[in-house]
């Protein structure tokens, strides 16, 4: 994995208690978002713009 990512968090993560917010970064040499749990760095999810579009539609629209 790219180790020059700029993890950043989501303005929705703000405010809570302990390190519980959601991060994410793009590469600078591919297509890629890599999202990750600031209480468990090491574990990281990669996607791409269009799936991660598509989840975000369907969680919106309340698809199962």
């Amino acid at each position: 994995m790219d180790r020059a990512l700029h993890w950043q968090k989501s303005t929705f993560s703000d405010g809570g208690e302990g390190n519980t917010c959601l991060e994410l970064a793009f590469s600078s040499t591919d297509i890629h978002i890599h999202l990750r749990e600031s209480d468990t760095p090491a574990s990281v999810l990669t996607t791409t713009p269009a799936a991660l579009a598509r989840l975000l539609e369907g969680i919106r629209d309340g698809a199962p």
